[in-house]
């Protein structure tokens, strides 16, 4: 199963770095850019503030969810339409290295690309505006972006490939995909806004009675659910016999 897992992410991430007609084509949209953006022009830009800011970790839980949702769209819906899913399903491969083979490649490309992103924009920051001065995270905050990052390219990853499984094209999926996330993100905001005063003012001292530390966890915790349910909906809705029939 290890090496079955293993081959498929391989062919995963051969095809994203292959993609549109090269290893050129692939790296740039798929790798420097991001790398240049996210761990150069706007460390430079923010400063310090880059490393001291405690919104920093909504940043790296965000980053992996935008990096990763076209390309986890990408992951059925696109081999229907090249016409490669009937030879990818006709394959040795068991359904579960399959399935988890393209989850794992999404999560590893968008929370790798994530953490490396962090440490080029450490340099940045130091090299820019250290002045002798080592500017680096917290332990606690440099744990909390680590454990984000890998929750928010899990929720893309589980997401994508439950919707991908059934759209007829990469286009539909991503527009689903997008809409499916900004409800998981957006909806429990907008959710308790709508709470009564008083509920939410009890909320709030029940959040900030633990200390900061707090919220984080709970979102943790929350992000682990919704991920860990979509993962098994996903592994449910996965029939070789009825993808092939689509």
């Amino acid at each position: 199963m290890i090496a079955d897992l293993r081959t498929m992410m391989w062919k995963e991430w051969n095809e994203l770095l292959l993609q549109q007609g090269g290893v050129r084509s692939g790296l740039l949209p798929m790798l420097i850019l991001p790398l240049g953006i996210m761990g150069v022009f706007l460390p430079w830009q923010m400063g310090r503030a880059w490393v001291e800011s405690p919104l920093t970790p909504a940043l790296w839980a965000w980053l992996p969810l935008m990096l990763t949702a076209s390309l986890v769209a990408d992951s059925f819906a696109g081999e229907r339409e090249r016409h490669t899913l009937e030879t990818l399903l006709a394959s040795r491969l068991p359904d579960r290295a399959i399935l988890f083979g393209k989850m794992c490649a999404v999560v590893g490309y968008g929370w790798g690309l994530t953490l490396l992103s962090v440490l080029i924009g450490l340099v940045t920051v130091n090299l820019i505006y250290g002045r002798g001065e080592l500017l680096l995270y917290s332990p606690p905050l440099t744990a909390t972006i680590i454990a984000l990052s890998l929750l928010g390219a899990w929720l893309s990853a589980s997401a994508g490939v439950l919707v991908s499984l059934r759209a007829a094209t990469v286009r539909q999926a991503q527009q689903v995909l997008m809409i499916t996330i900004m409800l998981l993100l957006f909806g429990p905001v907008y959710g308790l806004q709508a709470l009564p005063d008083a509920w939410r003012a009890r909320l709030a001292g029940w959040l900030t009675a633990g200390g900061p530390a707090k919220p984080v966890i709970v979102v943790m915790a929350l992000l682990t659910v919704i991920d860990l349910t979509l993962t098994v909906l996903a592994a449910a809705r996965f029939q070789r016999a009825r993808l092939t029939l689509s």
